[in-house]
């Protein structure tokens, strides 16, 4: 699905980036995948739909523009994404549970 000028892939449900496994108000980021240079609604949606295993950004790529706001539709680094709960451009809230799941995309 087209989101912004971002193809966003997976099972999307919606412009804001939620997907069939994630969908609540606050899951409104998408990830671009280090294997893949693609962007995808969670790990799981990767998992299901991209045919191959998925890879983590190095640490030492946080500077790495990899987060896409579901509500503004702009790409935040990773660093700026790990380090607030919300996005820093338009202040839309971010899932604080998403925080457990960053070693599926993050070193």
């Amino acid at each position: 699905m087209l989101i912004g000028n971002h193809e966003v892939y997976g099972k999307v449900i919606d412009t804001a980036t939620r997907c069939e496994h994630y969908h609540s108000e606050l899951d409104i980021i998408a990830i671009k995948f280090a294997c893949c240079h693609a962007y995808y609604p969670c790990y799981r949606c990767h998992q299901e739909t991209a045919g191959h295993d998925a890879k983590v950004w190095a640490k030492e790529e946080n500077k790495k523009k990899a987060v896409l706001c579901g509500s503004c539709h702009k790409e935040l680094t990773i660093e700026a994404y790990r380090a607030a709960d919300t996005c820093p451009y338009c202040l839309a809230a971010f899932n604080p549970g998403c925080h457990l799941h960053h070693h599926y995309y993050f070193g």
